[in-house]
Parts: C-alpha cells; structure tokens; sequence
C-alpha cells in the first residue's frame, strides 16, 4: 500500500494535470489570455496533417525497430539458452548495450555517421552508393536507418532477456519428445516451444512496442525532428519547451498516452494471455 501510494502521487497527479491543461488554451508566456477550449486543442492536433506525419513517422520506427529487435532476440536468446559455460559472462556481454544510457549511445551512432567526425562512410565506402560524401542525415531514409539502427543496437539485449526467460520455462522433455517422433527443427520451433513461450513473446513485444513508440532521444540528438523525422514525443517536446504551449502540448502528451494504452489493450487481446497464471 505505501508503494501504491508513492506511484499514485508521482504518476497521477502530473496525468490528471496534464489532462486538466489540456482543455485549456495556454501559452506559458502570457499567461493572462489563458481560457477554457474543452477538447479545441484535441480538434486542432486530430486534423493537423504534422500530427499524422509524427504519428506515421512514429510507427514506422516502431514496426521496424521490433520486427527486427524480435528476431535478433530470438536468436540470441536460443544461443544462450544452449551455452553452459560461460553463460553468465555471455549474457553480460550481451546487456552491455543496453546498460548505456541512450543519449550517449545516440551520440556516439551520431558522430560515426557524420561526414566530418565519422569513420562509417570510410569503412563502407566500397558499398554501392556510400562514398566518403554521403550525408546519412541529409534526407528522411538515411535519417531513419541510422535512428532505427542505433535503437535496434540498443535495446536488442532487453528483448532477448525476456525471450531467454521464456525459454528457460519450458521443459525440455517435450522437444525431446518431438524429435523422438521425428519432428524436423522448424516443427520443433512452430509446434512446441514458441507456443509454450507465448507469454514471455507478448511481454517483450508488448514492453518495446511501447517504448519504441515513445521515442524521443535518438531523434532529438541525430536530427531535431528535421527532414520531416519527428516523432509524437518529439512533437509534444516542441510545443510544451519550445513553443511553450502548455495547453496544446498537454493535448498531445495525452493523445500520446491514448496511443499507448490502445497498444497495450491490442497486445493483451490479440495474445488473450493470462499473464498472473502464465496459461494462454
């Protein structure tokens, strides 16, 4: 109970005040002119068209960044789950990105694809269409492959871990069983041990969708939201520092919020996953 206090009152006071902002029309540096809009700032955001481009932006990075972040994990995590010795050295080895704070491993993905202060495009140069001039942030595909890149390096290890902790549930006896009854690898994989890991697959997809679709950082560092690269974070960002717009940055703090809990409920329905019994 004391815990659920102290979560109560360091996350909900800020929501319930981030919604009772929203409904007003606020600018931090005038405050007299500030009146009451009810759901105005809501209206003017859902039929902005740089909106949707943020929201667009956002789920592209996050379709592409777990997708991808699915299947390393996968396969490092099986490479764990059959290494005996040394697995605890491997499986530190393994975390080290993701125990780098994500500004400076934005920075560091930043400076070794600038032109001037980076070594990718001199590493890469016999590639068809990297030269020693290529301006990786110079347009929205370039922009985007390095800020998926760098996510995907990044956070990675945390998908595997989850994935390894699934494996780790799943008695061994029944793949032995199937491949007593002749059951080829990919049978083995489809039929007995991704099913009976449906959990711990629903928690790491669920778990990074939400955090890639709140990314802020790697493109606050790489870009700045330029070459039409912002993300929904990055937008409400721009309103309520920037702009100072508290009312419509708060507006947007809250769609963003919508969003995340809508993923959330599609994960938790599609799945349809009890996850206190770990039993589909």
């Amino acid at each position: 109970m004391p815990a659920f206090v102290i979560m109560v009152a360091v996350t909900g006071y800020p929501i319930l005040q981030a919604i009772w902002n929203s409904f007003y029309s606020y600018r931090l540096t005038d405050p007299q002119s500030r009146h009451f809009t009810f759901l105005g700032n809501y209206g003017v955001a859902l039929t902005d068209s740089v909106f949707w481009a943020a929201v667009g932006v956002t789920a592209l990075i996050t379709v592409i960044t777990v997708v991808i972040e699915f299947f390393l994990g996968m396969v490092i995590a099986m490479v764990m789950h059959k290494i005996v010795i040394p697995r605890r050295t491997l499986r530190t080895i393994v975390l080290i990105p993701y125990a780098i704070i994500t500004v400076v491993s934005a920075f560091a993905w930043f400076y070794a694809f600038r032109t001037d202060t980076g070594y990718i495009n001199h590493w890469f140069s016999w590639v068809p269409g990297i030269s020693a001039n290529t301006d990786w942030f110079g347009g929205f595909w370039g922009s985007i492959f390095v800020i998926c890149l760098s996510e995907i390096w990044k956070t990675t290890p945390f998908m595997s871990l989850l994935l390894l902790a699934g494996l780790a549930q799943i008695d061994t006896s029944m793949e032995e069983a199937a491949e007593v009854d002749g059951a080829t690898y990919w049978q083995r994989l489809t039929r007995v041990i991704l099913p009976n890991m449906k959990a711990a697959i629903m928690v790491a997809l669920l778990f990074r969708t939400l955090d890639a679709f709140r990314i802020f950082d790697n493109i606050f560092i790489m870009t700045g939201g330029a070459n039409n690269t912002s993300s929904l974070s990055m937008l409400t960002y721009n309103q309520t520092i920037d702009r100072v717009e508290i009312g419509m940055g708060s507006a947007l703090a809250v769609l963003l919020f919508l969003f995340v809990l809508l993923i959330a409920w599609i994960f938790v329905r599609a799945f349809k996953v009890d996850l206190a019994g770990g039993r589909s």
